[in-house]
């Protein structure tokens, strides 16, 4: 078992998780990733003290019950977790969730490339700024 701090996906599209696993798997990233669906999934997790706290969050907006947007109102009431880097991952470019996201105090927004290459070259940047391996 790694002591690495896990990565926490929060993304409820089977496949987009299936291309960051692959997507870490291909770069040698060591860190464990747990995958939540939506937002209250997410914070299920957080809030369980067995978990260790994620070095990074990447956050889809777009999910059912709980959004992207909606979940980082109630990450960052919280003074543990809001000092977790969070990475918006989504598939919006809509300028209102960009500056959404960034006024709720986001690291990053990658846009999800339809091409594989693309994805993995945006990942690869995420794993070297935070060293995820």
């Amino acid at each position: 078992m790694s002591n690495l701090q896990p990565i926490l996906l929060i993304e409820d599209d089977l496949v987009d998780v299936m291309t960051v696993k692959r997507g870490f798997k291909e770069l040698g990233v060591l860190n464990t990733l747990h995958v939540s669906q939506n937002g209250e999934e997410a914070l299920i997790y957080l809030d369980n003290a067995k978990n260790s706290l994620p070095c990074v969050i990447l956050l889809d907006i777009n999910m059912p019950k709980m959004n992207g947007h909606e979940f980082l109102q109630v990450l960052n009431q919280h003074t543990v977790f809001k000092n977790i880097p969070v990475i918006m991952l989504t598939s919006s470019k809509e300028q209102q969730d960009v500056d959404n996201s960034f006024d709720q105090g986001i690291s990053g927004y990658i846009l999800k490339p339809v091409n594989y290459k693309e994805f993995l070259s945006s990942i690869q940047v995420l794993s070297s700024f935070w060293t995820l391996k």
